[in-house]
């Protein structure tokens, strides 16, 4: 049975009154990041955890909840236009799709751990064992650096491998690391893969439909808005060029008079890792009523 016919069985409503289907982690952390950032470029998502499917009229978009992991096999046979999942989900699965955009959440780092004690060596011989729910990945990986090491596939629980005997190694995606150090294992070796959700598509941006590309880029202004924060403030006009130089904004800041004589207000985005460093160099050089304003949508 093909993805698609599995579809169409978990979901049998008619669908053709939509004009793009989207795929949507339907729990876990990812889930709850994609709800919100389509929320926040005004899409309606599901009422009911538990529904695997909605459709949001306003929009012309279906939504379908499904397993992270499948996201990419579901979009690379164009079941789906677009879809949300991890970035390592996505190499793993080998799907041929095409990462749209990244979505600033869900970071995680793909990684070995080994035993307290153990020095990771890939060509050591007899060659290692590394279990891992990632499979191609590693595989990959393994390859690409020369090394014989034995891939032993997993579906979960890969940190307790080294433990029973099943391994030498693991291979695993890593937030915090909590659970790898609960089984007494400690990060070693280089990072395999540096992930987080992303959006992805069977075609390039430029290829797709007009529905399509403003799905996009309504994402991407919200992304981009979560990078920069709005700063307004007052200063002399004698210290524009030096404010400006703290505050170049996009393209230019926006500066206007003030009642004040000898006095301007300027507002200029200001990238948000940036922001207290600058607020506190805009004070020292003279400004005033220095306010900082989250900024929920853009277009750049």
């Amino acid at each position: 049975m093909s993805a698609s016919d599995v579809l169409l069985q978990n979901n049998p409503c008619e669908t053709a009154r939509s004009e793009i289907r989207v795929a949507v982690p339907s729990k876990g952390a990812l889930a709850e990041g994609a709800t919100d950032l389509l929320c926040e470029a005004g899409y309606r998502s599901r009422r009911d955890v538990k529904s695997l499917r909605s459709f949001d009229r306003a929009n012309g978009i279906e939504f379908f909840f499904l397993r992270p992991r499948d996201i990419a096999t579901y979009v690379g046979e164009g079941i789906i236009d677009l879809g949300v999942t991890g970035r390592d989900l996505l190499v793993d699965s080998g799907a041929k799709v095409v990462e749209v955009l990244p979505l600033e959440f869900g970071r995680s780092e793909f990684c070995f751990a080994v035993p307290q004690g153990v020095v990771l060596d890939l060509t050591a011989s007899p060659p290692l064992r590394i279990a891992t729910s990632y499979t191609r990945l590693l595989h990959d990986y393994l390859q690409k650096v020369g090394s014989n090491a034995c891939v032993v596939p997993l579906d979960g629980s890969v940190e307790i491998a080294p433990a029973l005997g099943v391994a030498d190694v693991v291979a695993d995606v890593v937030d915090s690391g909590r659970t790898l150090r609960e089984a007494g294992l400690v990060l070693a070796g280089d990072v395999i893969l540096s992930s987080e959700a992303v959006l992805i598509s069977r075609k390039p941006t430029e290829e797709s439909s007009p529905a399509v590309r403003v799905l996009i880029e309504r994402l991407r202004g919200v992304v981009v808005a979560s990078q920069y924060a709005m700063v307004d403030y007052d200063i002399p006009e004698s210290l524009v060029g030096d404010a400006t130089k703290l505050t170049p904004g996009i393209e230019s800041p926006t500066i206007s008079p003030l009642r004040r004589d000898g006095w301007v207000a300027i507002r200029s985005l200001v990238p948000r890792r940036d922001i207290n460093n600058v607020i506190d160099k805009l004070r020292d050089i003279g400004a005033k009523g220095v306010l900082v304003s989250d900024i929920r949508t853009c277009r750049i």
